[in-house]
């Protein structure tokens, strides 16, 4: 056990604990959490800016800024932006990232706005 997944309060994995976290992060405005103000990114305020190439710059930066500050249990690879639902105010992104205490790389699927998990 690593830590506890927060719907179901069941204790989950290493991975799954990342994943959770990353998710959070990411779908958290900054300037919305209580006594720690600078938490989050910018991504929220991107899901519905029009899905141009600068937008899409903009949120791999905001994606990988945030997971940088936010998560040091991760290098972030490579963000890759799924932009078939961003019409309906989703975004999925698909991460590779690198585990810092193994060595090993994972991928990490987060969808941000309405109807995502995150």
């Amino acid at each position: 056990m690593i830590g506890m997944d927060a719907s179901t309060g069941r204790s989950i994995g290493t991975l799954e604990h990342i994943r959770q976290s990353i998710g959070d992060i990411l779908s958290t405005p900054i300037g919305t959490r209580v006594m720690r103000r600078e938490y989050g990114s910018l991504l929220p305020y991107l899901v519905d800016a029009p899905m141009d190439r600068a937008t899409v710059i903009d949120i791999i930066q905001a994606s990988a800024g945030a997971i940088a500050r936010w998560e040091p249990r991760v290098r972030v690879l490579r963000i890759e932006p799924q932009l078939d639902d961003a019409a309906s105010g989703r975004l999925a992104l698909t991460l590779d990232v690198m585990l810092m205490d193994t060595a090993t790389r994972a991928m990490v699927d987060v969808v941000i706005g309405q109807g995502g998990d995150a």
